[in-house]
């Protein structure tokens, strides 16, 4: 019997592309499409470590911030097909992007080959104590008063439509500030350069904590159990406002099936570690796992959902 399983175990390494039998055969590189310090990084930082355990080979970190994600993301759709390459990315490049920029260099679905769903993120909004405002019926009212005054950072596709559902759906008038990653936002918000922020609870909260800046609401329709404290949008009094965040990873289209399993298991391994769950979920990220067949329906659906959430925040593609 063991002579068979021998046999056939060595069977099907035969029948493995090379590249896949060799796999991992060097350093696997996370490619993040934000700048160092944002949710996306702490996820690619916290997952990887335990990843490249698994694997057996370390996993480095690249942050390719700019351009709303596209940079990073077009980087791994050009990268060789070998698992060596893996975008760690969010909603942004994979449902919003679609919508938001007239012309996307890659295709969300097409372009990679989906490995799993990593985790989800509640987004706080935040002001500078400068602005004369404590709730967010507060900042609607002084919003409404001095219409075009008020300016919002967003350094992803999730918090500029945040953002722009707020102004919306309240019916207020602010001004938008690009940035390349949500840290930098939160920098010029503590500043005083803008007046507001609505990013991912892993960025926004710490500064909240420590009294930099004042947190007014979350914004899914549920509290979150990592900011308890915080009201919900429509608790604050903008009903039907109900917006979150997620994470995933995915690989350069073509890549061998037998090495995107690999991948995915090692995730999926990080994710069912406590001490990396206990990382994650002090970082503000609530893990999420999934198969790559339903990552792939995920974001197929995604487009749709953040097309239709553009579409009624009347943005207009840049």
């Amino acid at each position: 019997m063991k002579t068979l399983v021998t046999l056939i175990a060595a069977g099907l390494a035969l029948a493995l592309p090379a590249k896949a039998q060799e796999f991992p055969s060097r350093n696997i590189k996370f490619v993040v499409p934000f700048a160092a310090g944002s949710a996306t990084d702490a996820v690619a930082r916290i997952v990887g470590e335990h990843v490249g355990k698994t694997l057996g080979k370390p996993v480095v970190i690249e942050n390719l911030a700019g351009a709303s994600g596209v940079i990073a993301a077009q980087n791994v759709a050009r990268a060789d097909p070998d698992g060596h390459t893996v975008l760690i990315t969010t909603n942004t490049t994979h449902g919003a992007n679609q919508s938001l920029l007239k012309s996307v260099p890659y295709d969300a679905v097409g372009s990679f080959e989906a490995i799993g769903k990593i985790g989800t993120i509640t987004l706080a909004l935040t002001t500078n104590p400068a602005v004369p405002a404590k709730t967010v019926a507060e900042l609607v009212a002084y919003a409404k008063a001095n219409p075009g005054k008020l300016t919002f950072g967003a350094g992803s596709s999730s918090s500029r439509i945040a953002g722009e559902m707020l102004k919306s759906m309240a019916g207020i008038d602010l001004t938008y500030v690009p940035y390349r990653s949500n840290p930098q936002a939160i920098t010029d918000l503590l500043g005083g350069q803008i007046n507001i922020v609505f990013a991912d609870i892993s960025t926004t909260m710490p500064q909240v904590r420590a009294g930099k800046i004042n947190g007014l609401a979350v914004s899914t329709a549920q509290r979150s159990v990592l900011a308890p404290d915080l009201p919900t949008m429509i608790e604050a009094g903008v009903p039907g406002y109900d917006l979150a965040a997620w994470f995933a990873a995915f690989a350069p289209a073509k890549t061998p099936g037998p090495v995107v399993d690999a991948l995915h298991k090692a995730i999926a391994a990080a994710l069912a570690d406590k001490a990396t769950q206990d990382r994650l979920l002090a970082a503000g990220i609530e893990p999420e796992g999934s198969t790559p067949e339903a990552l792939k329906a995920f974001v197929v659906a995604e487009i749709g959902k953040w097309a239709d959430i553009v579409k009624k925040a009347g943005i207009q593609p840049e």
